[in-house]
């Protein structure tokens, strides 16, 4: 079967902190993953007027929701030692734009895909820009009515994408995974489809190949305890390597589904029966 590409989500869990952000690169590459993924925003951009001057209680002190917002983005200078910390530990890494300045600001990087955060699967404008790159576009289908999908990937399908499905809960509860919506998106867009899981469990993404999931995103962080929003949904050092290695172990014994006597069952075999 095809190998299953594993991004390692690490979004904003590196908390603007450029060191713990090639921790995390390092745990990701040590675990085995394929890829890691950051969020890219223009903060000015993003975040809506009322709440620009929120005032919020964070680990820096107390500060407006638009400064924290630019406390915990990288810029340039973060992102050049993004990609050659990437690059020297052998895996690649791609980010989220979450508006036209950002994806435009990705583009001077040879990243090897754009992923669309479930948050943006209704911006159109975002979706077109993104495919007008050329290069192939993940998109997660979480919190997304099926009309929504579909207008979706009549600007997608101009291009090479994936979806996939996805809870935008954070911890996603396992009544409402829906996996089985992972069937329900290949059958109807018939295009590579994948999993991006929020719940406490490993299981259930592992779970997620046997449904036909190629493409695995998961949240990663160095502690569930640390401050963030998106942390308490994260998965741990360890538990990404037993994630990684539950994906490749399942990826091996699926096998092609062709019946016949194996290597290791004719000695059996002659033995038994003769």
């Amino acid at each position: 079967m095809k190998k299953t590409h594993i991004i390692a989500e690490i979004g904003i869990n590196h908390n603007g902190s450029l060191d713990i952000c090639k921790k995390l690169i390092d745990v990701a590459a040590l675990a085995g993953c394929d890829s890691v993924k950051f969020q890219k925003r223009n903060p000015d951009v993003c975040v809506p007027e009322h709440q620009k001057s929120v005032m919020r209680e964070t680990p820096w002190g107390t500060m407006t929701y638009l400064d924290y917002k630019y406390r915990v983005e990288f810029e340039k200078p973060e992102y050049d030692e993004i990609d050659k910390h990437c690059k020297e530990k052998g895996i690649e890494w791609s980010a989220s734009p979450w508006d036209l300045d950002s994806l435009e600001f990705l583009a001077q990087y040879d990243i090897p895909y754009i992923k669309i955060p479930s948050a943006h699967l209704t911006n159109i404008p975002l979706l077109e820009a993104s495919v007008a790159t050329g290069k192939r576009v993940i998109a997660s289908t979480g919190m997304s009515t099926l009309e929504e999908i579909d207008k979706a990937v009549e600007v997608l399908k101009k291009g090479d994408f994936a979806l996939l499905h996805c809870n935008s809960t954070y911890p996603a509860p396992l009544e409402e995974l829906n996996l089985n919506c992972i069937k329900t998106l290949k059958e109807r867009y018939n295009c590579e489809v994948g999993y991006s899981g929020h719940e406490f469990r490993l299981g259930t993404t592992v779970a997620s190949i046997y449904l036909g999931a190629t493409i695995l995103e998961r949240h990663i962080t160095l502690d569930r305890t640390m401050w963030g929003s998106d942390h308490l949904s994260s998965v741990e050092p360890q538990g990404l390597i037993k994630l990684v290695k539950g994906v490749r172990e399942l990826e091996t014994s699926l096998g092609d589904g062709v019946i016949g006597v194996t290597e290791g069952e004719k000695k059996v075999r002659k033995k038994l029966r003769g």
